[in-house]
């Protein structure tokens, strides 16, 4: 996948000057029409095919907490009516006539946004995620296209997106499971990648959920020796399973006696308000704790706990679209999807509820067709 720097500018999508019908289409979806409603079955317009669009038929789309998150506006503000959804996977089904990387029938992917400013030094890092520039990262939903109409996600049967945000999902991969790697799957890839987690790497994982279990799987593939940290032992057969070396239970102080100072890497990806100096003390010298998790209240460190041993605290958010496609690659290569449960466009709201009660293993993943 090319550094879409190079791809056409989409404001003139829909402009019959292109060729194009430039009439919207509607389509079905499921939304919630207000910050913490119930999600209904609905219809959205979808904008008229662009010269650098494609039309995607979505086959499936992940369920991610930060749906769950945005509907509840708690990141701040949402656009209602919001169809949710940014692990999105399906088949090319109309392309525009400026098109070049996509044919009809082509497997793709779309992740958490859909459109960046191409320009500023991150897009032309390949570092779409961080764009600075105008109009910034445009996410999948819940954001503010170009043509300054609301995005919607993955949530619905169709989608149109510039081809150069798209992704190629390689045949090895079954559209079901690779769905999530658009989010879950990059979320994880992208810190492991970058700090190094391979062979004679001791990483930790903190938390076996939609995002952990995509980290013990990556981790493990790309040789580092495994440790799943985790509240209790409840899912440990799950993450040996998954590839993990050990499984501990960070309810039993011991844990953080045992293991101190053991860990190049940790990769921290629960959403609670944990004591991240207790976790910096599993580091070894120079090591790095990541934060992927998005806890809704600021956490605190102490200084201390940074200071003996060069340790250091980071962040991390998705991935590029280079990045997210070497790790779709990486993945088809390894044999690695999600662990999903497959449901019905009716079963979102009690999927919700269940994600919530921590009752999932370890996706819920929407079979669009049923919408």
């Amino acid at each position: 996948m090319t550094n879409t720097t190079n791809a056409t500018n989409t404001a003139n999508a829909g402009n019959p000057a292109n060729g194009t019908d430039p009439k919207p289409r509607t389509v079905a979806a499921y939304a919630a029409p207000a910050p913490k409603a119930p999600l209904a079955r609905t219809t959205i317009e979808r904008r008229a095919l662009g010269a650098h669009d494609i039309l995607i038929d979505v086959r499936f789309a992940g369920i991610c907490h930060s749906d769950i998150h945005q509907v509840g506006e708690e990141w701040g503000d949402g656009i209602f009516p919001m169809v949710p959804g940014h692990e999105i996977a399906g088949v090319v089904a109309e392309v525009g006539p400026g098109v070049t990387r996509w044919a009809v029938g082509d497997r793709v992917g779309v992740g958490c946004f859909v459109d960046s400013c191409r320009e500023c030094d991150n897009c032309r890092a390949g570092l779409q995620q961080f764009c600075t520039g105008t109009p910034g990262t445009v996410f999948t939903y819940n954001g503010v296209g170009r043509d300054g109409e609301p995005t919607h996600g993955g949530y619905s049967t169709q989608l149109v997106v510039d081809e150069g945000y798209a992704l190629r999902i390689p045949d090895a991969l079954p559209l079901d499971v690779a769905a999530p790697l658009l989010c879950a799957g990059i979320t994880l890839y992208s810190p492991l990648n970058r700090w190094g987690a391979g062979p004679g790497r001791k990483v930790a994982i903190v938390g076996l959920g939609g995002l952990g279990h995509m980290g013990v799987k990556i981790a493990h593939a790309k040789g580092a020796e495994v440790t799943v940290l985790s509240q209790s032992l409840r899912k440990r057969e799950d993450g040996l399973k998954l590839g993990a070396d050990d499984y501990r239970a960070t309810s039993d102080p011991a844990t953080f006696t045992d293991l101190a100072g053991t860990f190049d890497l940790i990769v921290n990806t629960v959403s609670a308000d944990l004591d991240l100096s207790a976790y910096l003390g599993l580091l070894r010298t120079d090591g790095t704790l990541v934060q992927v998790g998005a806890p809704e209240k600021p956490v605190t460190v102490n200084a201390h706990a940074l200071l003996g041993g060069r340790k250091s605290l980071s962040g991390s958010m998705i991935g590029g679209l280079p990045e997210t496609q070497e790790m779709l690659d990486f993945c088809a290569e390894h044999g690695i999807g999600a662990e999903i449960e497959l449901i019905r466009a009716d079963q979102i709201n009690d999927a919700y509820a269940r994600v919530l009660a921590s009752d999932v293993r370890y996706r819920f993943v929407i079979d669009t067709s049923t919408i």
